[in-house]
């Protein structure tokens, strides 16, 4: 269930099985969303892109199927940008040391796709780079919450790109209407979002990108139907905090002389 856009020789769309592009959606005002970040994800001669976003100085959070890709990999994070493809001295490449998938994720279903990555040098916080925050643990949303996704995910099914961050206004739903879609929606973990008139969407690119209700990210772009726009399946963040929690930790200790760190 991928949703990565892949560039070869050529440019080539993976089959949408998730969310992915933000359509019928706007252009963003410049740097209005400080705590995006643009993974750009090297396999030999394959090159993906995906969402994510800054939750500390040293972390990004993304989905794990963005990552979960065969053959040594070469991630490049990109804050503070808005043209992706333009030089704006706002942005900040940084390349990813290393990066830790939640060890129950299950590429068959897509069950704890949520991935941390580690930034070195750390970010340099300012009014164009900043992090977002996350909610408490088992911290729920409401059902009916108007919340949006920002990415650079394609803007149409038929492959339209943007190098500009865009972002719609999904809303909550009821669980039941992913348990009916989708055979192995968990409520715990995930969140069922979208627009149920079907004009609006993430899709394909925006993976890994912030749920945003209330100035929190409560989810993670994860995967949707193959032939509609509605429902989509978004990674519940709230009940990953404890695991976040302690691969932080354990970045932080990485951090230390190694004369403090051994045990």
């Amino acid at each position: 269930m991928l949703l990565l856009l892949l560039l070869t020789s050529a440019f080539v769309l993976v089959p949408w099985t998730g969310a992915g592009r933000i359509i019928g959606g706007w252009e963003v005002k410049r740097h209005s969303r400080p705590y995006m970040a643009y993974l750009i994800i090297e396999n030999g001669v394959e090159t993906s892109f995906c969402g994510g976003f800054l939750i500390r100085p040293d972390a990004v959070l993304s989905a794990a199927h963005c990552v979960d890709i065969k053959g040594k990999l070469n991630i490049t994070v990109i804050l503070g940008a808005h043209n992706v493809h333009g030089r704006e001295r706002s942005q900040q490449k940084i390349r990813v040391t290393q990066w830790v998938i939640h060890p129950k994720y299950s590429r068959e279903d897509d069950n704890n796709d949520i991935v941390l990555l580690k930034l070195k040098p750390k970010a340099r916080i300012n009014r164009n780079v900043q992090f977002i925050s996350i909610p408490r643990s088992n911290e729920y949303v409401r059902i009916g919450t108007k919340c949006k996704v920002a990415g650079w995910g394609l803007t149409s099914e038929t492959g339209n790109r943007t190098n500009v961050m865009r972002e719609v206004e999904l809303k909550v739903q009821n669980g039941t209407i992913c348990q009916k879609t989708f055979q192995n929606y968990q409520r715990q973990s995930m969140i069922c979002v979208g627009d149920d008139s079907s004009n609006k969407a993430s899709y394909l690119g925006d993976s890994g990108g912030p749920l945003v209700c209330k100035q929190k990210a409560h989810g993670i772009v994860s995967y949707g139907p193959e032939d509609k726009l509605f429902p989509e399946v978004y990674t519940r963040i709230s009940y990953f905090v404890p695991w976040i929690r302690e691969q932080l930790r354990k970045f932080a200790l990485q951090e230390l002389p190694d004369s403090l760190s051994s045990d």
